[in-house]
């Protein structure tokens, strides 16, 4: 079968590493790609959001299947309207996919089928915001309502923090559209994790819990990105509280979407936190998460490809999925000044010195190709993973990689899963 992978990051690269490991695929397309995922799949350049010229494609090519990556053309109903031209394609609708695209519809959803997140009010406008702040505990929570790209989150810790984020939000549209909304949350103080599933709708199959690395800088500081880095499994998720996930936050949600006539078909990712051993939903996603996919997808036993199509055919309840018994640490290489401005074209050295390995990825996220050189195109640019054993040997792997490879301004963080490590010493 062909099969086209949608995106041009880190997640898409490891979808596209697993996706042709399937003995099912001839024929592998990305759209538009990047210079690690050319190596396995066929660039096309066809930008994310270019459904017209997407759907196009598809057709000519006889694609059999089509993978979508990221949030954005999710947001903008390429599902529906692949749907429409009879075409193949895993992911949720526009309907669906608002899960992520509007934080408020998503809190609203979650508040009437009881499923645990914080208290949360959103405002459209600056001086009701701003009055509202003035009353709420410190540290609070400022988000974009629609899709900034991970970065749309300022967890405050003075008054004003917080009522500069909401200003630059609503009146500097600092992140566009996707801040003419914004959600103003109680801050919960716990351990995060990360649990995604593959679902039809009706049948709910979790992966294995992951834990992401939002801040940019050691010890969790500075401004959140869209990843540091992350690693699986997640020690802190017994099987009892993987469970109370299942029953209290991604049954109920994928039933709500069903009754609300938008069913989830795709990858449903919540991004959890766990306070006295109850799991909050602090975000949904309608998408593998980036890095999470990193550490995830090289886990998975069972082929990719057979899931995606029992969830389109409404059959994954005949789906049993298997894992390696291993551990997975990615470390994100980043450009100098992300998630701020960063420069690009900066040339990649060390990447022959560090090729891809059983247990070793080396999974390309912002790259491209110039001439005989691969340089910097985005902020966050690599992702080193590391397998093995044990989290520990995971983790060396993926630093010994990672420290191997270099560009100018090029930032990781040093302390990728040390608290997991820490808990379980």
């Amino acid at each position: 079968m062909k099969v086209l992978v949608i995106g041009s990051g880190g997640r898409e690269h490891a979808l596209v590493w697993k996706i042709a490991q399937s003995p099912r695929v001839s024929a592998l397309f990305c759209a538009p790609g990047n210079a690690g995922i050319e190596r396995t799949a066929r660039c096309v350049p066809i930008a994310v959001e270019d459904i017209a010229r997407l759907r196009a494609f598809v057709t000519a090519e006889g694609i059999d299947l089509t993978v979508v990556g990221p949030e954005g053309p999710l947001a903008l109903g390429i599902v529906d309207e692949f749907r429409r031209a009879d075409l193949r394609i895993f992911g949720p609708t526009r309907g669906a996919a608002r899960i992520e695209s509007s934080k408020t519809f998503a809190k609203g959803l979650m508040v009437r089928h009881q499923i645990p997140t914080a208290a949360a009010q959103s405002f459209d406008e600056l001086k009701a915001a701003l009055a509202h702040l003035e009353h709420q505990p410190l540290p609070v929570v400022v988000k974009a309502d629609g899709l900034a790209q991970g970065k749309g989150v300022v967890v405050a810790t003075t008054r004003d923090q917080a009522c500069q984020a909401a200003t630059s939000m609503l009146e500097h549209r600092v992140f566009g559209e996707a801040g003419r909304r914004i959600v103003v949350e109680q801050f919960l103080d716990g351990e995060e994790f990360t649990v995604m599933a593959f679902t039809d709708g009706k049948t709910v199959l979790p992966m294995v819990p992951a834990q992401d690395h939002k801040r940019v800088g050691d010890g969790d500081t500075g401004p959140n990105t869209g990843g540091m880095g992350a690693y699986a499994p997640a020690p802190a998720v017994t099987p009892a509280l993987q469970l109370t996930v299942i029953r209290d936050v991604l049954q109920p949600i994928v039933h709500a979407l069903s009754r609300l006539g938008s069913p989830f078909t795709g990858v449903l990712y919540a991004g959890l936190m766990v306070v006295r051993g109850t799991p909050y939903v602090l975000e949904f996603n309608a998408r593998f998460g980036d890095p999470e996919t990193q550490v995830v997808l090289p886990l998975l036993k069972t082929d990719l490809i057979d899931v995606m199509e029992a969830a389109i055919a409404h059959r994954l309840d005949q789906v049993t999925l298997e894992w390696h018994e291993q551990a997975a640490v990615c470390v994100v290489l980043t450009s100098a000044g992300y998630p701020g401005d960063y420069a690009m074209g900066a040339p990649i050295r060390g990447l022959s010195q560090a090729p891809s390995s059983e247990d070793t990825l080396v999974f390309h996220a912002g790259t491209k190709r110039q001439g005989n050189d691969v340089v910097t195109a985005g902020g966050r640019v690599l992702g080193v993973t590391g397998l093995g054993p044990s989290l520990t040997v995971a983790r060396e792997r993926a630093y010994r990689v990672a420290r191997a490879i270099a560009f100018d301004g090029c930032h990781l963080r040093s302390d990728i899963a040390t608290r997991a490590l820490q808990s379980v010493s």
